[in-house]
C-alpha cells in the first residue's frame, strides 16, 4: 500500500489537500496531510519537526513525501533525517533547494522578497501576511482556479512565519539515494521541455536531472493543482509513487555543452584574430591596434545563469568571440558580466551593467561618446532603461534573440523590466534586432509584441532575420545564414557608431 505525506506551501495548510487526499484514499493509499505551525516564532526547523511527527506517527514503514512550492523545504529536511523511510520525494511546482539555501531565494513576489531580506522591515509579529484575493498571481499562476476556488484559497490562507523563509535548509547528504519526481504546472512557464533544454545545454549542475531515478510529469494548469485539478493531480501522484514519469536522456558524454561551443565566426579555417584583453572589475575589453580612443560595443550576456557555473559568461567562447570580432572590425569589444542568477536578480544585474558602462566610457582608449550596447537572450529585459531614456552617447542598441517581456511564469521578475513598454521612449535611438526563425513560441511572442510597439511609436528599428536559426545561433547553428546575419548586424551597429 502506498502512503503519502502531503506538505503544503506558503500560506496554506492541510485543508488544501482535501480533495486530492480523498481521491488517493479511494485508490487505496494512506494519506497524511500536514498543517505546519503558523505562529510568529516558528522557523524552518519547526516545520521540519512538524513533518517528522507525521512520519514517525505513520504506521507505514515507507512513505512518499510530497512538497508543494515552499513545502519542499521541510520535506527535504524531514526526509534527510528519515531517509530510510522515504521511498520517493515529489517536487510539486517547487524549486530545487540545496544545503544552505533559504526559501526566500525562491519567493516569486518581488515586494515580499524585498521585505523578507530587510531585517529593518521584518513584521513585529514575525508573520508575513497572506495575499489578498487579487494578489495570488504574484505567488504563482492562477490559471485553472475557479472564482470559488480562489475565494476558498483567500478565505483559508494564513500568514507565513518569516523565519520559515529566512532560515537556511540543512542537509546531510543522506538523500542522495532517494528517488525523486518533479511535477510541473505548465501555466507557470516551466515544463518537461524546459528541463530537457537545460539538461541538453550541458550545464554540469543540472546533470542529476537526467538520473534514471528521476521522473517528470506535466500538468496543464496553474500553481495550485490541488484546487484546479485534484483528480489529475491524484493520478499523477499515484504514478509518481509507482516510479513512472518521463525520463530525460543525458547529453552524450562526447557532446560539448552549448556554452562551451565555439563562436560561428571563430573556425579553424578562419580563426578570429588574437587581440589584447584587459579585465577591469566585471568588464573585459578587447582592443584593436590604435593609439586614438575608439568607439566600443558592449556585449551583455543573457540568463539567468547559475552563480556556481564555471566558466562564467565572460569566458564562454561566444562572448570572447564577440569581443575579438568587434576588435577585428576596428572598434573596442567589451563584455559585461552581471549577477543575473535568478529571475528576481534583474535589478542587481541592471546595476552591474550600469557600473560596467561607466567603467567602459571612462577608459582612456575608449571614445565615451560613441557606445553601442548589444544584448542577448534573457539579457534583453535589461534593455529597459536604455530604451526608456537613451543617453546621447548611446549610438545604437542591438539584440540577438532577446526576451523582451517577462515570459509566462516569470512573476518573480521586477515589473519594471518591460522593454515592450520602454520602447515608447526610444525616440531616434537606432535599434538592430536579429531574430531566430526557430525561436520558442513564448520568446517569439515577446519579440512580436516589441516590434508592434516599436512601429507604433515610430522607433528606428532594423530587423534582421535568421529563418533557420535557433536561440543561441552563434554557437548552435554553424551555417552561412547565421554568418551573413551577424555580418549585417555588425555593419549596421558600426555605421551608427561612426556616424
Amino acid at each position: 500500500m502506498t502512503a503519502f505525506v502531503l506538505v503544503p506551501g506558503h500560506f496554506t495548510g492541510g485543508w488544501i489537500w482535501r480533495e486530492v487526499g480523498d481521491r488517493l484514499r479511494e485508490a487505496g493509499a494512506e494519506v497524511y496531510e500536514a498543517t505546519l505551525t503558523g505562529s510568529g516564532d516558528a522557523g524552518l526547523e519547526t516545520h521540519i519537526a512538524d513533518v517528522l511527527r507525521l512520519v514517525d506517527a505513520a504506521a507505514d514503514p515507507e512513505l512518499v513525501l510530497v512538497g508543494h512550492e515552499y513545502g519542499i523545504h521541510p520535506v527535504l529536511g524531514a526526509a534527510d533525517r528519515r531517509a530510510g523511510r522515504t521511498t520517493r520525494i515529489v517536487y510539486l511546482d517547487a524549486g530545487l533547494p540545496k544545503d544552505g539555501d533559504r526559501a526566500v531565494q525562491l519567493v516569486p513576489d518581488q515586494a515580499a522578497r524585498e521585505l523578507l531580506l530587510d531585517p529593518a522591515r521584518t513584521p513585529a509579529d514575525g508573520l508575513l501576511p497572506a495575499p489578498g484575493r487579487g494578489e495570488w498571481h504574484r505567488w504563482g499562476s492562477v490559471a485553472g482556479l475557479s472564482g470559488e476556488a480562489l475565494d476558498r484559497l483567500t478565505a483559508l490562507a494564513a500568514a507565513q512565519p518569516v523565519a520559515t523563509l529566512t532560515e537556511p535548509l540543512r542537509l546531510s547528504g543522506a538523500l542522495a539515494a532517494v528517488p525523486t519526481s518533479g511535477i510541473f504546472c505548465t501555466a507557470g512557464g516551466t515544463s518537461i521541455a524546459t528541463v530537457e533544454a537545460v539538461v541538453a545545454s550541458g550545464m554540469p549542475q543540472f546533470r542529476f536531472l537526467a538520473d534514471p531515478r528521476v521522473g517528470f510529469f506535466d500538468l496543464d494548469t496553474g500553481h495550485w493543482p490541488m484546487l484546479s485539478c485534484p483528480d489529475d493531480l491524484a493520478g499523477v501522484l499515484l504514478r509518481a509513487a509507482a516510479g513512472e514519469g518521463h525520463r530525460i536522456a543525458p547529453p552524450p558524454a562526447t557532446e560539448v555543452p552549448t556554452f562551451s561551443r565555439p563562436h560561428v565566426l571563430d573556425t579553424p579555417e578562419h580563426p578570429l584574430p588574437d587581440c589584447p584583453r584587459e579585465r577591469i572589475g566585471n568588464l573585459d575589453l578587447y582592443f584593436p591596434e590604435s593609439e586614438s580612443p575608439l568607439p566600443a560595443i558592449l556585449f551583455v550576456h543573457g540568463g539567468p545563469v547559475p552563480a556556481d557555473l564555471e566558466p562564467t559568461p565572460r569566458d564562454w567562447p561566444m562572448y570572447v568571440g564577440n569581443g575579438r570580432y568587434a576588435a577585428s572590425l576596428g572598434v573596442v569589444g567589451a563584455t559585461a558580466e552581471h549577477r543575473l542568477h535568478h529571475l528576481h536578480d534583474y535589478p542587481q544585474a541592471a546595476e552591474d551593467l550600469a557600473a560596467a558602462v561607466d567603467a567602459l566610457r571612462a577608459h582612456p582608449r575608449v571614445d565615451g561618446e560613441r557606445i553601442a550596447l548589444w544584448f542577448f537572450s534573457g539579457g534583453g529585459l535589461l534593455t529597459t532603461d536604455w530604451l526608456a531614456a537613451p543617453p546621447s552617447w548611446l549610438r545604437c542598441l542591438a539584440a540577438n534573440y532577446p526576451i523582451l517581456a517577462p515570459l509566462p511564469g516569470w512573476d518573480a521578475v521586477d515589473p519594471h523590466f518591460r522593454p515592450v513598454e520602454a520602447v515608447a521612449g526610444a525616440g531616434r535611438l537606432p535599434i538592430v534586432l536579429t531574430r531566430a526563425g526557430l525561436e520558442s513560441e513564448a520568446i517569439a511572442t515577446t519579440v512580436a509584441q516589441f516590434v508592434t510597439a516599436a512601429v507604433e511609436h515610430k522607433a528606428d528599428l532594423e530587423l534582421i532575420d535568421v529563418p533557420n536559426g535557433h536561440h543561441g545561433f552563434e554557437v548552435v547553428d554553424h551555417i552561412d545564414e547565421v554568418r551573413d546575419a551577424l555580418a549585417q548586424a555588425s555593419a549596421s551597429v558600426l555605421r551608427h557608431l561612426r556616424a
